[in-house]
């Protein structure tokens, strides 16, 4: 009974122990090849994009799902949303800029009318100015121009003040008068400019040409006031001297030119009901102011048998 062999115990196989030994390594070897390896991110989700691409279908995963598994690369990336086509792209930035382009479009039709009223307002009055003072254009004492936003009536120094002065002529007092009534009837600012050559000038009264065209349009600008009811606040008096020359004063005509008062309608901010009165005033010729001498008259000479002007 003491010979018999004893029971051997029933263990795990001795293969086992060296298969474990190779999976570890090999655990290990795939862990350090997984350190040592640089991903491109931009690569990855680029291919990723194309396989989804060309198998056409992408599976979504419910929020509820368990996770199957978990990569160092799924932690930093997320599924690969297909990219738009060229087309999407241009369809979605025609749609996000087809608001701007049509708020764009009304600013410039609206704008585009604004400047068509305002040359026609400009038009009117130039033409309505033109025909009232026909004679004195005719004559060479007066012009007018035609700006953007403005009309100029120039009136040359031909016969409209002394020498060295801004006592206004006789003459001159009949146009002053005629050129009230038209502006009376015109709307928008007024702007009398005096201008001078550039021979200096040293008087008792007028120490330069800065205060010869300055008291010069403050001259018109009174008569002006005084001639027509115009609204004083509508009127501003500039004197430029001799520094806004139209000619070289190289010449005796020259300068003579160069001397001239300017008066200047600004017409950007006139209200367009005034277009009415501009119409019925076109209907008129100079002519029809000629017989109201008696009226211009009176209002520049208290005393008529003085033949003094009040300037």
């Amino acid at each position: 009974m003491d010979d018999l062999p004893e029971e051997e115990k029933r263990g795990t196989p001795a293969w086992v122990m060296t298969f474990a030994d190779l999976m570890s390594l090999l655990m290990c070897f795939f862990v350090l090849l997984l350190s040592f390896s640089e991903i491109d991110a931009n690569k990855f989700k680029q291919i990723a994009e194309e396989m989804a691409k060309a198998f056409g279908v992408q599976r979504d995963v419910p929020a509820l799902e368990i996770p199957e598994g978990t990569s160092p690369v799924f932690k930093h990336f997320s599924p690969g949303k297909p990219e738009p086509t060229v087309l999407d792209q241009v369809r979605q930035s025609k749609a996000e800029r087809e608001p701007e382009v049509e708020t764009n479009t009304t600013q410039n039709k609206v704008s585009t009318k604004q400047e068509d009223a305002l040359k026609e307002k400009v038009d009117t009055v130039a033409e309505s100015a033109r025909k009232r003072l026909d004679a004195s254009i005719q004559d060479g004492r007066v012009s007018v121009e035609e700006g953007r936003k403005s009309v100029t009536i120039r009136v040359e120094e031909k016969g409209s003040f002394a020498s060295g002065s801004s006592r206004i002529t006789f003459e001159f007092e009949e146009l002053l008068y005629r050129m009230a009534k038209i502006l009376e009837q015109i709307p928008g600012d007024l702007t009398v400019e005096g201008h001078t050559d550039n021979v200096p000038i040293s008087t008792a009264r007028y120490r330069s040409n800065w205060n010869l065209s300055a008291d010069r349009a403050a001259t018109v600008g009174n008569a002006l006031i005084k001639a027509a009811d115009i609204d004083p606040g509508r009127v501003k008096v500039v004197g430029y001297g001799p520094t806004q020359p139209r000619f070289e004063n190289d010449s005796r005509e020259h300068r003579a030119k160069n001397r001239r008062v300017e008066i200047i309608i600004d017409l950007s901010n006139a209200p367009d009901e005034s277009r009415l009165k501009l119409e019925d005033l076109a209907e008129d010729r100079e002519g029809s102011d000629a017989s109201s001498s008696d009226d211009w008259t009176d209002v520049f000479r208290s005393k008529p048998e003085s033949q003094t002007p009040v300037w």
